[in-house]
């Protein structure tokens, strides 16, 4: 059945926006023939980063377009081969990659895969070289409690390290466990979430959301999250660390 006409739950502000699967729209991007993509969030939002969905067809395949840029790829569904020079993997669900600046790459799958990807421009640190690639799988790394709380746990898969101008963690929440405080800071995030549901508070608004959903916080807007019914509720999200608050 159809939603009634003009109905979403979609939001856009000028410091937090909540997208709904319904609707996003997919279009062509350069260094992806053969995917099906959505820019979800960008700089034209306001952020200094991107967010994008991709469906790779078979034989699809996404390539390097800027050489500044650097992204972290997460395997959603199916798998994908990711070759960089000498160094190749092939990625399953809950894979990733962190695709360092200046290193081309190419991203293959033989059959299909959905991949999350956190695109930005790298911000150099005087003293520290930009960091190595590397590889992961979700499922390997343990969830810590955050702030001492069981039932919320976070998983980091970058390495807390200057050279990187990034972070990308995955939130577990059990039903009705929440975020401890309404956190208000310099970093900005993007966010999918992958399983369950809950309210977010954005600014002074308040928002259920579930699975598929996708999230932009500005910097400094007022966030908060419980997860609510029966399922835990999981999203991963990204931020951005480690350098001056003056550039």
């Amino acid at each position: 059945m159809h939603t009634l006409f003009g109905q979403t739950r979609s939001v856009v502000t000028n410091h937090y926006a909540l997208f709904t699967p319904d609707g996003l729209v997919r279009a062509p991007l350069p260094g992806w023939p053969g995917a099906t993509c959505c820019v979800v969030i960008s700089p034209v939002l306001g952020a200094r980063f991107a967010q994008l969905l991709i469906e790779l067809d078979p034989d699809g395949v996404g390539v390097r377009t800027d050489p500044d840029d650097e992204l972290l790829v997460f395997v959603r569904s199916g798998s994908a081969h990711i070759q960089i020079a000498t160094a190749s993997r092939e990625l399953t669900a809950g894979g990733f990659a962190y695709i360092p600046p200046a290193q081309n790459y190419e991203i293959r799958s033989s059959s299909a895969a959905t991949l999350l990807i956190f695109q930005r421009r790298y911000q150099p640190l005087a003293g520290y070289a930009p960091p190595n690639l590397r590889f992961g799988q979700e499922q390997e790394l343990v969830g810590a409690p955050f702030m001492g709380d069981e039932a919320a746990l976070l998983k980091t898969l970058l390495p807390d390290e200057p050279a990187f101008d990034m972070a990308v963690n995955i939130f577990t929440f059990q039903p009705g466990a929440t975020l401890p405080i309404v956190e208000t800071h310099i970093m900005e995030h993007g966010l999918l979430l992958f399983e369950g549901q809950g309210i977010y508070r954005l600014g002074s608004d308040w928002y259920p959301v579930q699975a598929g959903d996708c999230i932009w916080m500005g910097s400094y807007c007022p966030q908060w999250f419980v997860a609510t019914g029966k399922e835990p509720a999981r999203y991963i999200y990204y931020k951005d660390v480690n350098r001056s608050p003056l550039r």
